[in-house]
């Protein structure tokens, strides 16, 4: 968290502070929580949360002890929406894969070196996997829409975020920039990434890039559910229309005319 012009290293802890608030949404986190999150001193970052707090940018229930993030967050996120919210043109494609597998399903954004997630669809199979939710953050390689946003970036981007980024102490060895080039690999070759439950054993999740007007990988479709469900007869039919989906919103994002969804 440092720069070369004043304040960037405050500004930067301020960043970090909320986003470690915006994962524990709707519950919210303690002081303790963030800290760790943030890997910043506790003091340090009750000062920061105070200051964000009285300028409304974080909440604190007393009752509980939790930050939230607060009505100015939601206000600069109105506004910020209509430049950057695809969640109401996805919104059909989501529920379509959700209702045609009976997986849950998801829409994904990529924020820097993460994924975000920012909607959720729930299929007709009773038994479910909550490792996805909204607000849910993952590095990128993480899950499957780390993994797939990951692959089709730019090769240059890929060496560099391998370079610069240890996922192995957080998310286990499987998570080694040779594992990590290994799935890219495959996932290039295939056009759609697995997650055979690296995150949580049992949990599995498949997904497919959304590409912004530019050409890049700037969102992801995913599917989530147990083991059983994702068993290897059905990669192909799922693998199928994730990329049926996530390839016509891509249409639809680059203002193009879009096949009826099915």
């Amino acid at each position: 968290m440092t720069s070369s012009f004043p304040g960037a290293q405050v500004v930067g802890r301020m960043a970090a502070v909320l986003r470690a608030v915006s994962t524990a949404m709707p519950r919210g986190a303690s002081t303790a929580d963030i800290a760790r999150a943030t890997t910043l001193a506790r003091p340090t970052v009750h000062r920061l949360l105070a200051a964000l707090t009285a300028e409304g940018f974080c909440d604190h229930d007393n009752s509980e002890g939790l930050w939230l993030l607060g009505p100015e967050m939601y206000l600069l996120g109105t506004v910020a929406a209509e430049r950057y919210d695809i969640t109401e043109i996805a919104r059909d494609h989501v529920a379509a894969l959700a209702e045609a597998t009976g997986e849950s399903a998801f829409l994904s954004v990529r924020r820097g070196d993460e994924s975000v997630c920012l909607l959720r669809a729930d299929g007709a199979f009773p038994i479910r996997s909550f490792v996805l939710y909204e607000g849910k953050r993952f590095p990128l390689g993480v899950a499957s829409a780390g993994l797939v946003m990951l692959a089709f970036l730019p090769e240059t981007a890929v060496d560099r975020y391998l370079a610069e980024n240890d996922l192995v102490p957080e998310h286990g060895s499987e998570h080694s920039v040779e594992a990590l080039r290994e799935r890219i690999a495959q996932t290039r070759e295939r056009g759609w990434a697995i997650n055979p439950g690296l995150i949580v054993q049992g949990s599995w999740g498949m997904g497919s890039a959304v590409f912004d007007k530019a050409g890049q990988p700037a969102w992801a479709l995913s599917l989530t559910g147990i083991e059983s469900r994702f068993a290897p007869e059905r990669h192909k039919e799922m693998g199928d229309l994730l990329l049926h989906h996530a390839h016509e919103l891509s249409k639809k994002l680059r203002g193009e005319t879009a096949l009826p969804l099915r």
